[in-house]
């Protein structure tokens, strides 16, 4: 009775095992199937998509004005072009291709080429966000570490004070300095000319005398010579 019976279960178990090889044979068949399948599938996707001549303009949200040098690209396609300093942009792409705009001080953005296009060439008006960021505030000194500055403090320089300045300024030698080198203004080369112009007026029709026979000129001229007038101050 008892080798009967375990017979019997031996019989059961050599058949689950054989159900469950026949189930995996056919779903490890139906793998295969399909991953030899996928190729084909994705070939006749893409020759289902066609190539669009896709042109357009990159511009701002706010004010519409054009983002030069935006950065333009098929993703994961590996080809694009960069928009001109007006925001112009023409190149080649795929319907159903990802478009994704990308520039300094923007958001990135993504375009997805439509599939249901009458010709082809296609247009599009990109507007892209500012992308703003605050910095934290960096304080910038000119000494690498306090005991720098506190040795710079130290040595440094104090200049004087306006009160100081202004006696400075107005010393006599420092006054005589400026007077001398000052050229004239136009209100003193006008009375010059003026001056020059009133003694020729006084001495037209006549010879204008001369100091060489003037003895009250002699008599300076001597003066001045005994005090060293004439003296080269070197």
């Amino acid at each position: 009775m008892v080798p009967y019976l375990h017979y019997n279960g031996s019989i059961k178990a050599n058949s689950y095992l054989c159900g469950l090889l026949v189930i995996m044979r056919k779903a490890l068949i139906i793998v295969l199937l399909f991953l030899f399948a996928i190729p084909f599938l994705s070939r006749s996707q893409d020759e289902k998509a066609k190539l669009v001549q896709l042109s357009g303009f990159v511009m701002t949200s706010d004010s519409l004005m054009g983002i030069p040098y935006c950065h333009i690209y098929i993703q994961n396609g590996g080809s694009g072009t960069v928009s001109d300093f007006d925001g112009y942009f023409s190149f080649v792409a795929k319907t159903r291709d990802t478009i994704v705009f990308s520039a300094v001080g923007f958001e990135d953005d993504i375009y997805i080429v439509p599939t249901k296009l009458k010709g082809d060439k296609y247009s599009v008006i990109k507007l892209m966000t500012e992308d703003t960021v605050f910095l934290p505030e960096t304080i910038i000194y000119p000494w690498p570490s306090k005991e720098f500055f506190r040795n710079a403090f130290l040595s440094a320089d104090v200049p004087d004070d306006a009160l100081e300045k202004a006696r400075k300024n107005l010393e006599r030698e420092r006054l005589k300095e400026l007077g001398e080198a000052m050229v004239m203004d136009a209100d003193e080369n006008t009375d010059y000319h003026f001056r020059e112009n009133a003694k020729e007026f006084y001495y037209a029709g006549q010879v204008p005398p001369m100091n060489i026979f003037n003895p009250l000129a002699w008599a300076e001229f001597f003066k001045a010579w005994k005090n060293g007038d004439f003296k080269s101050n070197k």
